[in-house]
């Protein structure tokens, strides 16, 4: 019986079956995702050891995806191969070196596939566990000359993030408001 969950997540079936049949048997327990919504709807509730994830998707690209696992340690710290024909696409938005995942251009060969999953597992580790940030950050604040002012241009830069976002969702609401008007005069 296989110990690791891996996720595959890509629209094509070809692909998620061919890295099926490239993995070592009985070794893996592969989980398949037609797009991106349902990929990442199977990272929160099957908690995989390894994602395989295609940079254009369905309903979520792969870009949405991997935006998302950015945001929890627990997410990000899943080591991560994304998969793409289009290389130049993903350095858009990622440049590289990719520090914290790993790249694997398509079509790929076993050999390839094999590289590209050690390589994520090495660089999954290299993420900074939340308590090194918070340590990192304490440990500046008391050693860095100038860390104190430095701080407060970070306070004043999250009080202005707030105001905008407080002045986004305003304008959201007298969007929805001027939409309702505008189809209330058009029946």
């Amino acid at each position: 019986m296989s110990t690791h969950k891996v996720l595959v997540i890509d629209d094509s079936k070809v692909i998620r079956m061919r890295v099926k049949d490239m993995l070592p048997p009985n070794t893996f327990d592969v989980i398949e995702a037609k797009d991106g919504l349902e990929g990442y709807n199977l990272i929160r509730s099957e908690n995989p050891n390894l994602i395989m994830l295609d940079f254009l998707l369905p309903k979520m690209s792969g870009w949405e995806v991997y935006q998302e696992l950015q945001k929890e340690y627990q997410l990000k710290s899943i080591p991560l191969v994304l998969m793409s024909g289009r290389k130049e696409e993903v350095m858009e938005k990622i440049p590289e070196p990719f520090e914290y995942f790993s790249f694997v251009e398509k079509p790929f060969d076993q050999k390839q596939l094999v590289d590209a999953i050690r390589d994520a597992m090495v660089k999954a580790k290299k993420h900074p566990r939340p308590t090194e940030l918070m340590a990192a950050a304490n440990n500046a604040s008391t050693t860095i000359p100038g860390s104190s002012d430095l701080a407060a241009e970070v306070q004043a830069l999250n009080a202005k993030v707030a105001q905008m976002q407080n002045e986004i969702d305003g304008l959201k609401k007298q969007l929805s408001q001027l939409i309702v008007f505008i189809k209330q005069k058009m029946r």
